[in-house]
């Protein structure tokens, strides 16, 4: 079975080259690098990984994913972060997708606090022109915006990445109706990252598991992806790498069909398919 990790951090060990921001999170020594993802994929039989910019390390200097991106191109698909208050960042959205890899970006709200917000639309019209994919990182109250901004790109495809960040120390209820809701524009996806990270109970989640069978029953499989969090040491220590994909292929209780399309065919037809 074709499997793709959707939702890997990556971190470049060489700061001279790649500075750091001031005070960056950081992954346990010798986690979340490159030559770590490869062993955790090949580990657990992943054949492909979107690496997503790695904003608490980098913020928006999106050179280390973007040269990884190229230099891997055989395994690994760039998702960036741009700045939208930085009239110069569609101009290199465009560079970015054009040289080195780039097939997503992830979208954040601008410094006015929306999301709907003029240098955030002129973003989703590049990502919508050049055919690639949206990564929205929010909460549910941009649940509205997101809706105004599909409505003005009605081709581009969007993710919502951790499903709005469902979390069981919040309202597991309100973040799963606002995901069901936003399930009724077609071109949106969930990304299903949310199991350990929102859990409240150790490996192997199953507070989660309702939430995450909701979601994929209002978006149905083939709009829904997995991602492993990586490096499971940083963002979910709760499970390792090979749990976390265990969570999907045996805990769930997914059918086969389902375990194809979360797990590889939907993830492919958004980042690896050949652009037109």
């Amino acid at each position: 079975m074709l499997i793709i990790d959707c939702h890997a951090h990556i971190y470049g060990e060489d700061e001279r080259k790649y500075p750091t921001i001031e005070k960056p999170y950081r992954p346990p020594k010798g986690k979340g690098t490159v030559e770590h993802l490869k062993r955790e994929m090949s580990a657990a039989g992943v054949k492909y990984v979107t690496a997503i910019q790695t904003s608490t390390f980098y913020r928006w200097d999106n050179r280390f994913t973007a040269d990884s991106s190229k230099a891997n191109r055989e395994f690994m698909a760039g998702v960036v972060t741009l700045n939208p208050d930085d009239v110069h960042s569609p101009g290199m959205l465009e560079q970015y997708v054009e040289h080195f890899n780039v097939r997503g970006m992830r979208s954040i709200p601008a410094k006015s606090g929306k999301l709907d917000d003029p240098g955030v639309d002129a973003l989703w019209k590049v990502a919508e022109e050049q055919g690639i994919v949206i990564n929205a990182l929010v909460n549910r109250d941009k649940k509205p915006e997101i809706e105004a901004l599909l409505a003005r790109h009605p081709k581009l495809r969007v993710v919502i990445d951790h499903c709005f960040n469902i979390n069981a120390a919040r309202d597991v209820a309100a973040d799963v109706a606002a995901m069901q809701q936003v399930a009724k524009n077609k071109n949106v996806h969930a990304k299903l990252t949310f199991i350990p990270t929102g859990s409240a109970e150790e490996f192997p989640c199953e507070d989660m598991y309702d939430a995450c069978h909701a979601v994929i029953k209002a978006f149905g499989p083939e709009r829904c992806v997995w991602g492993s969090d990586f490096p499971c040491e940083l963002w979910c220590p709760k499970v390792t790498y090979k749990q976390h994909l265990e969570i999907f292929t045996d805990r769930l209780g997914l059918d086969k069909p389902s375990k194809k399309a979360i797990l590889g065919e939907t993830a492919y037809d958004l980042w690896f398919k050949p652009r037109a």
